[in-house]
C-alpha cells in the first residue's frame, strides 16, 4: 500500500517539476499570443480607416480586417504553441485539421454557411450599412454586417438578428437603394365629379408641398372604376428615400389633397350599398320576361314595384278574408276530430 501511494506521489512531483520547468515557456507564450491579439485587432482597426471615407469600399474593407485579423490570431497561436512545445510543427496542425475536417463540417455547416454568405455580401454589396431594408415581414436600418449575421434596427428600437445564408438565398428590398424613390396613394372621388377637374387639383396639391420632387414630376391616373367611387392614384417622387421622409411627405400630400379637393366642392364618398327587398308573392315571379331585379324586361307590360308595407297588407287582407268565408285554418279541436 505505501509502496502505491509513493509511486503516485513520484508521479505528482514529476508533473509538478515539468509544469514549473514549463512555467517560463508558458507565460512567454501567453504575452506573445497577447502581443500578436492586439496587434490583429489594430490591423482590422487599420483597414476599417483607410476605407471608412469610401463608401464602394467600406463592406471590401470589413473583409479585409476581419481576415487579416483571423490569419494573425492563427500565426500568434502557432507561434505560443512552438514555444510551449519545441517539438510541435505546423504541419501536425494542419494535417490534424485536415483529419477532422469532415466531421468539423458536418457539426458546422450551419454556422459555415452564414459565414460564406457573410462574405459573399460584404463583397457583392447587395446593401450597405445604414441602408433601410426590408426582409419578410422585418423592416428597418442595417446596423452591421458581420460574417455570421447581420442586425438591423427596427423604426420602433427594435434590434434584429437575421443569419447571412437567409440573406443571400431570400429577396431583400432596399429601400434606400438610391437617391430618388416613388410614393403613390389611391384618392376615391364620386361618379358624379368632374375627373379632368379633380385631377388638376391633385397635382396643385402635390407642386405645393416643398418635399415632393419637381423633376421627376409628380402625376395623377386613373386606376379603377370602383363600386362607389372613381379611384385616381396620386404619384410623387421624394429624396432622400428615407423612412422618416417617406411618412413626412405623405402626412403633408394627402392633407393637402384633401384640403383641396374639399374646398372646391369634389365629394370624397365612404362605400355605400342598395338593397333591394322581393316579397316572392308577385303573379310574375318564375317568368323572367317580365320580372323586375336583373332580368331582362322583354316586351310584355312590366309589374309596378311593390313596397314592404303594400306586401304586409295584402297578407292581412287575404287572412282576413279566410276568416269571413269560414276557412280560417285554425288547429282542430278534439271534438272536431
Amino acid at each position: 500500500m505505501n509502496a502505491e501511494i509513493s509511486a503516485v506521489w513520484d508521479k505528482i512531483q514529476a508533473m509538478l517539476n515539468g509544469f514549473i520547468v514549463l512555467l517560463p515557456n508558458i507565460v512567454l507564450a501567453l504575452i506573445v499570443f497577447a502581443i500578436f491579439f492586439f496587434v490583429a485587432r489594430g490591423i482590422k482597426r487599420l483597414v476599417k480607416r483607410l476605407t471608412r471615407n469610401r463608401r464602394q469600399a467600406r463592406n471590401l474593407g470589413l473583409v479585409l480586417g476581419r481576415l487579416a485579423q483571423g490569419i494573425t490570431v492563427l500565426v500568434g497561436l502557432f507561434v505560443a504553441l512552438s514555444i510551449v512545445i519545441p517539438t510541435f510543427r505546423a504541419g501536425d496542425l494542419v494535417q490534424l485539421l485536415g483529419i477532422s475536417g469532415v466531421a468539423i463540417g458536418f457539426a458546422f455547416r450551419d454556422i459555415l454557411q452564414n459565414f460564406l454568405a457573410g462574405i459573399l455580401i460584404l463583397l457583392t454589396e447587395p446593401f450597405q450599412i445604414d441602408d433601410q431594408i426590408v426582409f419578410k415581414n422585418f423592416e428597418g436600418t442595417v446596423e452591421n454586417i458581420e460574417t455570421r449575421a447581420t442586425t438591423i434596427r427596427t423604426y420602433d428600437g427594435r434590434r434584429i438578428v437575421i443569419p447571412n445564408s437567409e440573406l443571400f438565398t431570400n429577396s431583400v428590398t432596399v429601400n434606400t437603394a438610391f437617391e430618388n424613390r416613388r410614393l403613390e396613394y389611391d384618392v376615391g372621388i364620386g361618379y358624379g365629379d368632374d375627373i379632368d377637374q379633380a385631377k388638376q387639383l391633385m397635382l396643385e396639391a402635390m407642386h405645393s408641398v416643398p418635399e415632393v420632387l419637381k423633376d421627376p414630376a409628380p402625376d395623377v391616373l386613373v386606376m379603377e372604376l370602383a363600386e362607389s367611387t372613381v379611384n385616381i392614384r396620386a404619384r410623387w417622387w421624394i429624396k432622400p428615400p428615407r423612412r422618416a421622409d417617406d411618412l413626412t411627405s405623405r402626412d403633408q400630400v394627402l392633407s393637402a389633397i384633401k384640403k383641396k379637393l374639399v374646398e372646391n366642392g369634389i365629394d370624397l364618398p365612404f362605400p355605400t350599398q342598395q338593397i333591394l327587398f322581393h316579397d316572392q308573392t308577385e303573379e310574375t315571379d318564375g317568368d323572367r320576361s317580365r320580372q323586375r331585379e336583373g332580368w331582362p324586361a322583354g316586351n310584355g307590360k312590366l309589374p309596378k314595384p311593390r313596397r314592404i308595407s303594400d306586401s304586409l297588407r295584402l297578407l292581412a287582407q287575404t287572412q282576413t278574408a279566410g276568416v269571413h268565408n269560414g276557412k280560417a285554418d285554425f288547429p282542430k279541436t278534439n271534438d272536431e276530430k
